[in-house]
C-alpha cells in the first residue's frame, strides 16, 4: 500500500513484452511488442469502493518464473485513496506464448467469495518442494479509516491456473497497520532449509517495523513473526544455495537502501547493513514512483540490486537506474554503486521504477540481467518502457529498446499519492533465456 509521503491507466490495462535478454545470439534493435495479459473486468457499477475507483487500471505488477511457467500477480481496479477491487493473475505455461489470466478468488468481497473491503501489493513465488505457486497480498478494511489489516495467501497447485485455497499469515500481537509485503521460496534441493518460504512486510503504525514470517509446508500455515525492530519498506527477500536468505529494503524514509539476513531458516534475522544512501528525483507529472529497490539473485547466490537515483546527473535533475551487488555469503558487503548506461549523463532522461532479472541458469561473471524500466524522454511526461541487458554480470549493457511510448501520465490511475503505475514492477527469465517484462 505504501503509506511513505511522495508527491497507466490503458486501454489494455497490463502487458507483457518477452524481451531477448540473453538467447545464444542477441539481436541488436529487434522489434519488442507488448502482448495483452489481462484487462480490468470491472466497472464503477460492480466495484465502486470510492468516488474514484480506476478502472480499465491493473498496476503494480510482480512475476516469478520457474521452468517454463511465469506467474504474474497485480492490483485490479485501483482505488484512489488505497488497495484495490481485486488482486488479478495471469500465468503462461509456454514461457509466454500463451496467457490464462483471472481474479484471485477468496480475498476481496469483488471476487470469488472474500470477505475484505481491498486488496493490494500482490507478489509471487514458487515453492519447488512442495509444487505451490503462492500469490501474497495485503488486505485492507476501510472501517475507520482504510488501512492495511492482515496478509494472505492464495495457493496453486496446478501450475498457477486456479488458485482454490487462501491461507493467512499471524497477526503480530499489536501489529497495527501491515504494508508493503513480500515473498520468497528456497528451491534448492541441497539447502538446509529447502521448502522454505519467508514473507516479508513493515509496519506501517509502528515506525515500517520489519517482519518476517516463515512457512514450511507450501504456505499451508506460517509462523509468528520474527523482527530485528528496523524501520523499512519495499523490501523484497531472495535466497542463496545454501540456504541464507537476504532482503535488501529501503529504510522507512527512503533515504538509504541496505540489505538484511538469516542464516537460520529465518528462526532470527540480522541488523540491517546500509548499502548506499539515495539520491532520488522526483520526477513529473506528478507521477507516484520512488527509489525502492528491486533485487534479484544469480546461480551462485550473487544478489544484484537496482534503483532509480540522481547521484550521477548534474544537479540531480533526473534520475538513473543505478546497480550495485552482494560480494560475500551474507550481504554485508557489497560492489560499488555504479549507473546502468542506458544514456549519456547529458541526455535529460528520467529512469524510474525498475524491475530487475536476473537468470538463475547463470552466475559469476556470465550472470545473464535484463531490466525493465519507465523512462520520460527529455522534458517530456509521455510515459514510455525501455529494456536494456547483460551478458557479464552488469559489466557491459546492450542497446537500450523503447518497447512502448506516447502514454500520458495523466492516463494513470489517480491516488492519494499521485498517478499511479505502481510502485514497483517486474521481470522474469523463463527457461527460454528470454527476460520477460511485465508492467501496466
Amino acid at each position: 500500500m505504501r503509506r511513505i509521503s511522495r508527491p497507466i491507466r490503458l486501454a489494455a490495462s497490463l502487458l507483457l513484452a518477452s524481451m531477448a535478454a540473453l538467447s545464444s545470439v542477441l539481436v541488436a534493435g529487434a522489434a519488442l511488442s507488448p502482448v495483452v495479459i489481462s484487462i480490468d473486468p470491472f466497472t464503477q457499477a460492480t466495484c465502486k469502493a470510492s468516488g474514484a475507483t480506476n478502472h480499465q487500471a491493473s498496476v503494480e505488477p510482480d512475476s516469478f518464473s520457474f521452468g517454463s511457467t511465469i506467474v504474474a500477480g497485480f492490483q485490479v481496479g485501483r482505488i484512489y485513496d488505497g488497495g484495490a477491487c481485486a488482486i488479478g493473475f495471469a500465468t503462461s505455461t509456454d514461457n509466454g506464448a500463451t496467457w490464462t489470466s483471472g481474479l484471485l478468488p477468496g480475498i476481496t468481497k469483488y471476487s470469488g467469495g472474500g470477505t475484505f473491503d481491498r486488496a493490494t501489493d500482490a507478489a509471487v513465488a514458487y515453492d519447488a518442494r512442495h509444487n505451490t505457486w503462492i500469490i501474497s497480498s495485503l488486505v485492507l478494511t476501510e472501517a475507520g479509516g482504510v488501512k492495511g489489516v492482515g496478509i494472505r495467501n492464495s495457493l496453486s497447485t496446478d501450475g498457477g491456473l486456479t488458485w482454490p485455497v487462501v491461507t493467512s499469515i499471524p497477526n503480530t500481537a499489536g501489529m497495527i497497520s501491515p504494508d508493503k509485503n513480500w515473498i520468497v521460496c528456497d528451491n534448492t534441493a541441497t539447502s538446509p532449509f529447502y521448502g522454505n518460504c519467508y514473507t516479508e512486510w513493515d509496519d506501517n503504525g509502528a515506525g515500517n517495523r520489519m517482519e518476517m514470517s516463515r512457512s514450511t509446508d507450501g504456505g499451508l500455515t506460517w509462523s509468528v513473526a520474527a523482527t530485528n525492530s528496523a524501520g523499512i519498506i519495499g523490501g523484497q527477500p531472495v535466497v542463496r544455495p545454501d540456504g541464507t536468505v537476504i532482503v535488501p529494503t529501503a529504510n522507512a524514509n527512503e533515504t538509504a537502501i541496505g540489505a538484511f539476513n538469516s542464516t537460520n531458516g529465518g528462526v532470527s534475522w540480522s541488523a540491517v547493513t546500509t548499502i548506499a544512501t539515495i539520491k532520488h528525483h522526483t520526477v513529473a507529472g506528478s507521477l507516484r514512483e520512488g527509489p525502492l529497490p528491486s533485487a534479484e539473485i544469480d546461480g551462485a547466490g550473487t544478489v544484484y540490486v537496482v534503483w532509480s537515483d540522481s547521484r550521477f546527473r548534474t544537479g540531480g535533475k533526473v534520475n538513473d537506474i543505478v546497480i550495485t551487488h552482494s560480494t560475500n555469503a551474507t550481504g554485508t558487503t557489497w560492489s560499488s554503486l555504479t549507473r546502468i548506461p542506458i544514456d549519456a549523463t547529458s541526455s535529460g532522461i528520467d529512469h524510474f521504477i525498475p524491475g530487475l532479472a536476473v537468470n538463475k541458469a547463470t552466475a559469476g561473471a556470465s550472470a545473464q540481467l535484463g531490466l525493465t524500466y519507465y523512462f520520460y524522454p527529455k522534458g517530456s511526461t509521455q510515459l514510455s518502457v525501455g529494456f536494456t541487458s547483460s551478458a557479464d554480470a552488469g559489466a557491459t549493457w546492450s542497446t537500450p529498446q523503447t518497447i512502448t511510448s506516447g502514454m500520458s501520465s495523466t492516463w494513470a490511475a489517480n491516488t492519494s499519492q499521485g498517478r499511479m503505475v505502481g510502485d514497483y514492477i517486474s521481470s522474469s527469465y523463463g527457461s527460454d533465456n528470454l527476460a520477460h517484462g511485465i508492467f501496466g
